[in-house]
């Protein structure tokens, strides 16, 4: 790392819900609106924003564990703003609480862990699995 981590570091993520965000069994009866795993997705981001300027050139970072509550529905079209806040630094590890809101209402919380990796160990790691070894 090329600085610390600091408690209290925010990340965050801005998105227009689109149509590919959306739950794919959606019928006229249900509408199009933001699915959880898109959520999620744009949350880990936020997190990753977090601690990307403490990451040194061969270093990234990869999602541990994620706790999600998605508490509201998001319609097609509006901005989703993610914030990951980070509460804790153990070594490599670092831990969040999360938050999603859509202009209107909040729409997420929860909790999210990122460890900090050497991408050159990552990328051997799974080419050993690859092949098999």
């Amino acid at each position: 790392m090329n600085a610390r981590v600091k408690i209290g570091s925010v990340g965050e993520t801005q998105v227009v819900v689109e149509a590919k965000h959306a739950i794919d069994f959606a019928d006229d009866a249900l509408p199009p609106v933001l699915c959880t795993p898109w959520l999620a997705w744009f949350l880990e981001h936020a997190a990753r924003a977090a601690v990307l300027p403490a990451l040194a050139a061969h270093e990234s970072t990869v999602g541990t564990e994620i706790e999600v509550a998605h508490l509201a529905p998001t319609p097609l079209g509006r901005t989703v703003t993610c914030r990951a806040r980070v509460i804790r630094v153990e070594g490599r590890e670092v831990s969040f609480t999360l938050e999603a809101d859509d202009g209107v209402e909040p729409i997420a919380r929860g909790f999210h862990k990122l460890r900090i990796i050497d991408k050159q160990r990552f990328a051997a790691r799974v080419a050993r699995k690859r092949s098999g070894g």
